[in-house]
């Protein structure tokens, strides 16, 4: 197995994803909804992922190395048209922390990610959105003080400090709330119990 030229496809089909936002970013549309052109992009990658790991199993960073690693992390947390694939990665995923060839940070957001999308309380409150005040806040958590404490097992800041760091970050980067959150989530709830996240 070419695990080399493997890692470089992954490393490339990222590149693609971050290259998308950027230039969503810069033209002012990425609060907007799901970006066309971003969400051809995401199930694209996600297929020819879902292909490697096919052929591979879960990119563990002894296999394709920590670059690789993280990108294939990033593409299967933009997959999110894909509940079947993203679910399957959680799975391998979870099986490579437990064998000490992935990071639990990973594993962390992406059981996060899924929560959030299947409508119920996240872990680790890694996961964020707009809210009705027009400012990014951690989507809906269990319990604020297991949270932080789930979170300084695996050496990440609080919840507080997370949500001070993303709401500087979309300030520098000039996203705004959308116009109509209230309708955005509604959108949001049927765009979920289409795909099949929630009943």
């Amino acid at each position: 197995m070419d695990y080399k030229s493997i890692a470089a496809k992954i490393i490339e089909l990222k590149n693609a994803d971050l290259a998308l936002r950027e230039k969503l970013v810069l033209n002012g549309k990425l609060s907007e909804s799901y970006n066309t052109e971003m969400k051809s992009l995401h199930n694209k990658n996600a297929k020819i992922l879902d292909t490697i790991i096919n052929a591979i199993g879960y990119p563990t960073i002894d296999k394709v190395g920590e670059e690789a690693y993280d990108a294939a992390w990033l593409i299967i947390q933009h997959s999110i048209e894909q509940p079947s694939f993203m679910k399957k990665c959680a799975e391998l995923l979870e099986i490579a922390v437990r064998e000490r060839k992935a990071d639990p940070k990973s594993l962390a957001y992406l059981t996060d990610r899924i929560a959030v999308l299947e409508g119920i309380p996240q872990l680790y409150g890694t996961q964020f959105d707009w809210d009705e005040d027009g400012k990014l806040s951690p989507n809906h958590f269990d319990d604020l003080s297991k949270v932080n404490e789930r979170r300084k097992l695996l050496g990440l800041t609080t919840i507080e400090e997370q949500t001070e760091l993303i709401r500087k970050r979309v300030q520098d980067e000039k996203q705004t709330p959308p116009k109509d959150v209230a309708k955005r989530k509604q959108e949001i709830e049927t765009w979920k119990r289409n795909l099949g996240w929630i009943k």
